[in-house]
Order: structure tokens, then C-alpha cells, then sequence
């Protein structure tokens, strides 16, 4: 049978809590921990530019020269996680009110959920934080606000979709419902993209995903999501990372190798993206550095709400495909498990000539594989025997098929000698009777 969906998503749980590290310097004295995040190391916001100066990939990867032009104004971001401190200084004014796709939190989204409440919080400062005013810390002509995270794209609005993974509460709603109900919210409440920093260690994925992928698909809306890390025990890609059309992202370090720890391999990574000595804000305004491809995501996700601000002509589709045709090739030539198409390159995306002309989705189509697979599901066997279902792209079967019962072959059971031999004796009798009988008829003609 297949596994419950809560231990699918249980790794996420794991990732974040072994990817989260004190910071250098300013740890916080056990028991100042923000409420609802226990056992988090988190650090208070240092005086001066500090937490701006670790955020290497806004400089590294030229985020900052684009801000001159677009900074993701006017466009949509839902980030389906734990839920988002809307309150927090570099975040607050850019956190719209959302949604609690689990019943279980606060109805806009606001409010952490789970075993990692500030993960969601986390993803949402990296796409869309505007940092905060500190008098010790000198204006910029970047956007925003001098001190604090920035997000990659500092003016874009966030919508934080709530979801509650790994733990269970009164009435809860099992991820076969709660993931599918926040897509759709987010495509039916405006949505440009969709960022999900959430994972499982399994390729396959439940058939209610389906209809909502679809729609999503369908809507032009473009769904980014996190590859997973091999440091939380995902040595694949898992779902909804799998699933056709997604936007998947991979990770590497801060020498652009891919990183072993905090990324994971598989044919559905599209690009990759900087998942090593992250920083983030999580809630009651503070911060903290984390590693993964739950930051990576963020990033990606927000380098399409820039496309999407400086070419609102486009669709989904074509802004996926200036993502994937403006990645720097790396590994093995073209596309390869561990960096997909190649490494973000945020300049080369938004440059005039980077093409931009599909009609569909480079990454394939939902609706097309529900056609295929979903289709060949309802089909019945011959002779059936149990209730079977599609086998995905990757080859791993969506449910557990029964193991034949194993039988002793009949080489090593002890009885291949006696068969042989009577087979041996019997073919002896058989000739033996042949020639006595042309024997008799011989003598019979004589007489």
C-alpha cells in the first residue's frame, strides 16, 4: 500500500531542522527563541549591514544590477509553506492576505504551522523581503530599506499559502488535500507564480495533485518547486519536483558546484540555484542562516517575478523557457541530473535576445501526462488482481505492486538428478521396445 502522505512529507521537516545553523556571531540565549519555533537557532539582527553582506547571491549572481529596471512590482508571488510572519520588519506591506489550506492555522496564512513554522517565512524573505530602517546603516540606492534581507525581487507581493506538514492536529486535513486546495486558491486569487519549498521522498505523487497541477497549467501560472537535499536523506528527486511542468530547482554552493548536501539528483531539475550558507528572516523579526534547495526555489521563483514585471506580455511558458535558455551549462553538456539545464544566470534571463517563442511548457505538461497515464490506469486487465496505478515518467511505480512469491528453483532442490535419470531410463525402455518389436517382425518373415 502506498506510504501515508504525512511520512511523504515528514523529510521536509527533517531538511529544514539539520539544515539550520546558529549564526557566527549574536546567538540568542536559550529560551529567547521566537514563540512557536522551538529548537531553532536563531540569531538577533546585528548592528550594521552584516545580514545584507551575507546575502552573496544579490551581488554574485547580478540581482542588484537589475533593480535599475524591474524589482518584481505588480506581480504575485504565492509561497505554499508553513505560513508567513506578515509582521516581520522585512516583510510587512509586501505580505497580502492569504489562505490556511490545513484549517488548522490562522485563515490568511499568517500564522507558522507545523513542526517548522518559520520555514514559510524563510522562502518569503528570500523572494520578496525589502529589509527595514536602522539608523546605524546608510541608505542605498538599492531598493527597500538599507539593513535586514532583501528578497530578489524586493517590490513583488507574497501570498502565503499555509500548509501543515508533519504534525497532526484535531480534524486535520491530509496533504492529499491541503497541497492540491492551496494551488488552486493561488491560481483562483491572482497568482503569477507559485513557489513550493516542500518535498517528499517519493517520485510518484497522489492522483488528487492532478486536476490542480493541471489547472495551474492551464492558467499560465508558473510552479516552482525545491529538489529536496541529500543531507536530510532525499538522494532523488521527489514530488511534486517530479511532476511535468514544474520549474525545479537544484542547488549549489558558493563555487557553483553542485552541492551534496544540500541539493538532490534527478532527470526533472530544470536549473540550479544557490542553496549553501543561506540567511533568511524567520518570525518576531530575526533571522537565521540555513542550507537547501528550499532556498534555492525562492531565488528561481523570484527571478520569474522580474521576467514577469519587465515582460507582462509573456506567459508562464515563455518565462520558463528565458529561465532555462539563459542557464550557464554546467556538468555534463546540456541538460544532466544534477544541474538541469545549467545555473541561473538572472542578466541573460531578462536580456532582449534570450528567446522566448515556445507556446508550451518546455518542461512538459500535466494535463498531457494525465491523459496518458491516468487513461491507462482506468483501462481493465484481463485478469485483474489488484488495483494498480500509472507508472511515472522516472519508472518508479506509483503503488507498490505485490512481490511474486518466490519458489525454489528447481536446479537446487535435489530432485534434478532423479529426473534426469528417469528421464534417461524411460528414453532407454522406449528405444529398447522399439527394437525388440522390429526384432519380432524380422523373425516372423523368415518363417
Amino acid at each position: 500500500m502506498r506510504r501515508p502522505l504525512i511520512s511523504r512529507f515528514a523529510t521536509l521537516t527533517l531538511a529544514l531542522g539539520l539544515a539550520l545553523l546558529p549564526a557566527a556571531a549574536g546567538a540568542v540565549e536559550p529560551g529567547d527563541e521566537p514563540t512557536g519555533v522551538p529548537s531553532v537557532p536563531v540569531f538577533s539582527a546585528p548592528e550594521g549591514d552584516s545580514i545584507r553582506a551575507r546575502e552573496y547571491w544579490l551581488t554574485d549572481y547580478g540581482f542588484t544590477d537589475l533593480w535599475q529596471k524591474t524589482t518584481g512590482e505588480g506581480v504575485t508571488v504565492a509561497v505554499i509553506d508553513t505560513g508567513v510572519d506578515a509582521q516581520h520588519q522585512d516583510l510587512k506591506n509586501n505580505v497580502v492576505e492569504g489562505y490556511d489550506a490545513s484549517d488548522a492555522g490562522d485563515s490568511r496564512g499568517w500564522e507558522g504551522l507545523g513542526l517548522e513554522p518559520e520555514h514559510g517565512t524563510l522562502a518569503a524573505s528570500l523572494i520578496a523581503g525589502h529589509g527595514h530602517r536602522d539608523p546605524d546603516v546608510k541608505d542605498t540606492d538599492e531598493p527597500g530599506d538599507p539593513a535586514g534581507i532583501i528578497g530578489v525581487a524586493p517590490n513583488a507581493e507574497i501570498m502565503p499559502i499555509s500548509l501543515e506538514i508533519g504534525t497532526v492536529s484535531q480534524n486535520r486535513k491530509s496533504i492529499d488535500e491541503q497541497l492540491p486546495d492551496a494551488v488552486r486558491y493561488a491560481v483562483d486569487h491572482g497568482a503569477d507564480v507559485i513557489n513550493l519549498s516542500v518535498g517528499s521522498d517519493k517520485t510518484s505523487w497522489p492522483q488528487s495533485w492532478d486536476e490542480a497541477f493541471a489547472y495551474a497549467e492551464e492558467q499560465g501560472v508558473i510552479i516552482v518547486a525545491s529538489a529536496g537535499n541529500r543531507g536530510s536523506g532525499l538522494t532523488q528527486v521527489g514530488a511534486p519536483a517530479t511532476m511535468p511542468g514544474v520549474l525545479t530547482v537544484g542547488g549549489v554552493d558558493q563555487q557553483r558546484k553542485d552541492s551534496w548536501s544540500s541539493s538532490s539528483q534527478g532527470i526533472s531539475i530544470a536549473v540550479a540555484a544557490p542553496s549553501e550558507s543561506m540567511i533568511g528572516a524567520i518570525p518576531n523579526n530575526k533571522y537565521a542562516t540555513w542550507a537547501g534547495t528550499s532556498a534555492s526555489a525562492p531565488l528561481v521563483a523570484g527571478l520569474a517575478a522580474l521576467i514577469k514585471e519587465e515582460y507582462p506580455e509573456l506567459t508562464g511558458n515563455q518565462i520558463i523557457q528565458r529561465i532555462i535558455e539563459s542557464a550557464d551549462d554546467a556538468g555534463e553538456p546540456g541538460r544532466d541530473a544534477l544541474y538541469g539545464f545549467g545555473i541561473i544566470n538572472p542578466e541573460k534571463a531578462l536580456a532582449e535576445d534570450t528567446p522566448d517563442d515556445t507556446e508550451s511548457n518546455p518542461l512538459g505538461s500535466m494535463r498531457e501526462w494525465m491523459s496518458v497515464h491516468r487513461k491507462a490506469e482506468e483501462t481493465p486487465t484481463a485478469e485483474p488482481t489488484e488495483e494498480m496505478e500509472p507508472v511515472h515518467e522516472e519508472g518508479e511505480q506509483l503503488q507498490d505492486e505485490a512481490a511474486p512469491v518466490a519458489h525454489r528453483p528447481v536446479e537446487d532442490s535435489g530432485i534434478l538428478p532423479f529426473i534426469i535419470l528417469g528421464g534417461f531410463g524411460l528414453w532407454v525402455l522406449i528405444i529398447t521396445a522399439g527394437s525388440i518389436f522390429r526384432l519380432n517382425k524380422l523373425g516372423q518373415r523368415r518363417r
